[in-house]
C-alpha cells in the first residue's frame, strides 16, 4: 500500500458510513475481515457481522459528523492513522483515534483495530478508580 491508496480507503470508507445500507462494505472490506472496535474487544469478523454491527453503531448515513484523519505509517500492507471524529452540529461527541490497519493485495482491508479515546476517558487503568 501506498499513502495514496491509503488516502483513497479512508475516502472509501467515510463514504460508506454516510450510504444508505452495508453494501458499500464490500469495496473496503474483504469477505472475512477482521473488525476491532477497540483493542481489548472481540473482534467482529465477517463482512456480514461487520455489516450489522456498521449498523448497529451508526445513527443512520445522515448522522452529522466530520473525520479529519492524518496517515501516520505505511508498511508494506499495514498502516497506522490518527483520526478526529466529532459527531453532531454543535458537537455533542468526539473521539481521538488510531487505526490500524492490514490490507488484502486488492487494496480492500482484511484486518481492522481502533484504539479510540475521548475527552474524560482516563489516561490509565489507576486514574479510572
Amino acid at each position: 500500500m501506498t499513502r495514496g491508496q491509503v488516502a483513497d480507503w479512508i475516502a472509501a470508507y467515510e463514504r460508506a458510513w454516510r450510504t444508505p445500507g452495508t453494501t458499500a462494505l464490500a469495496g473496503i472490506f474483504t469477505g472475512d475481515a477482521v473488525y476491532r472496535q477497540s483493542p481489548y474487544t472481540e473482534p467482529v469478523t465477517g463482512l456480514s457481522a461487520i455489516g450489522r454491527m456498521w449498523e448497529a453503531e451508526r445513527d443512520g448515513p445522515a448522522e452529522v459528523f466530520r473525520l479529519a484523519a492524518d496517515i501516520v505509517a505505511v508498511d508494506g500492507e499495514v498502516a497506522v492513522v490518527r483520526a478526529g471524529v466529532w459527531y453532531g452540529d454543535p458537537v455533542i461527541q468526539e473521539y481521538r483515534d488510531l487505526w490500524v490497519a492490514r490490507f488484502a493485495p486488492d487494496g480492500r482491508c482484511a484486518w481492522f483495530e481502533e484504539w479510540p479515546f475521548w475527552p474524560g476517558q482516563p489516561y490509565s487503568a489507576a486514574a479510572a478508580g
